[in-house]
């Protein structure tokens, strides 16, 4: 019965964080605008700071702390990938701008032989 208790107040207080979070970001947003002819530099400071102070706020919800989860989980594996070397990189970028270009010049043939035709059929050429 606590842990229902304990579940559905968490629930409310995450939502209400979010609800507070919106609102803050609704504030700023407004005021930001209001102020349009105010330095970008001040204006992109006041957002670091919202910033600053929301996102440590968001963290402390559920779904925050879902997605720091996610993020712990998501670079644990970006350190198990291969990644490949710098030649392995070069040969493969070379392959691809050559393929690219081949293909490229046969489309500009089959395209020049059917306007030829095309113009011949037409009686233009």
């Amino acid at each position: 019965m606590s842990e229902n208790i304990d579940k559905t107040s968490k629930s409310k207080s995450s939502t209400l964080l979010w609800v507070i979070i919106s609102l803050i970001i609704t504030v700023t947003i407004i005021v930001d605008r209001y102020f349009s002819n105010a330095a970008w530099g001040l204006r992109l400071i006041v957002w670091v700071v919202v910033c600053a102070i929301l996102i440590p706020v968001a963290m402390k919800t559920k779904q925050g702390q879902r997605f720091w989860h996610f993020l712990k989980e998501a670079r644990s594996e970006m350190r198990k990938v291969s990644w490949p070397t710098r030649p392995e990189t070069t040969k493969t970028t070379l392959l691809i701008a050559g393929m690219v270009l081949i293909t490229a010049i046969v489309m500009w043939g089959i395209d020049s032989i059917l306007l030829f035709f095309i113009g011949w059929l037409t009686g233009q050429r």
